[in-house]
C-alpha cells in the first residue's frame, strides 16, 4: 500500500469522523489531524520551501514567504497545503482577491477543505456579500458541524440577512 493511498484513506476516515463528532474538543483534534495531513507534500524540497515560508512569515518577511510558496506551487501544483498557506498569507496582507483565487484552487483540489471555506466565508462577509458568505459557512458546517465559531457565524449572518429582508 502506498503512502499516498494511506494518506487519502486517512483523510477520508478523518472527514467522516469530523462530520460525526459532536464534542467540539474532540472535533478540533480531528480537524488538527486533517490540517496536518493536508500540509504534507511528500516532497522533501517542497517541505523545505514550506518551512522557509513559515519562517519568513514569522519574521514578517511576507514577500519572501510568497516567493517560497510560489516555488512550492510550481514544483507541486496539486499540493493543497501550499495553495492554502498562500491564500492565508494573501488574506493577512489584505489581498482578498488573490486570497479568494487561491481558496478556489484549494477547493478545486479538495472541496471539503474547511479552512479554505472559512477563509471564503470571512472574505465574502468582509466584502458585504453576506448571502454568499452564509452559503460558504453552511458548506463548512456540512463538513465540520460541531465548530462553535462557524455555528455563530451562520447564526449572525442568518439574523443579519433576515433583518435586511424585513
Amino acid at each position: 500500500m502506498s503512502d499516498e493511498m494511506t494518506t487519502a484513506d486517512s483523510v477520508e476516515r478523518l472527514l467522516v469522523d469530523l462530520k460525526r463528532q459532536r464534542n467540539p474538543d474532540s472535533a478540533q483534534s480531528i480537524a488538527a489531524r486533517l490540517s496536518t495531513l493536508w500540509s504534507r507534500s511528500d516532497s522533501a524540497t517542497v517541505n523545505l520551501l514550506m518551512q522557509w515560508a513559515d519562517d519568513a512569515i514569522k519574521k514578517e518577511k511576507k514577500a519572501a514567504a510568497l516567493d517560497f510558496l510560489d516555488q512550492a506551487i510550481t514544483l507541486k501544483p496539486d499540493f493543497v497545503g501550499a495553495w492554502n498557506k498562500r491564500a492565508t498569507l494573501h488574506f493577512s496582507m489584505g489581498a482578498f482577491s488573490k486570497s479568494m483565487s487561491d481558496i478556489n484552487h484549494v477547493l478545486t483540489l479538495e472541496p471539503r477543505h474547511f479552512g479554505a471555506l472559512a477563509g471564503m466565508g470571512a472574505i465574502l462577509a468582509e466584502s458585504g456579500r453576506e448571502e454568499m458568505a452564509l452559503r460558504a459557512w453552511e458548506r463548512y458546517l456540512e463538513i465540520y458541524p460541531s465548530d462553535r465559531q462557524a455555528q455563530e457565524a451562520v447564526t449572525n449572518l442568518s439574523e443579519k440577512l433576515a433583518g435586511n429582508r424585513i
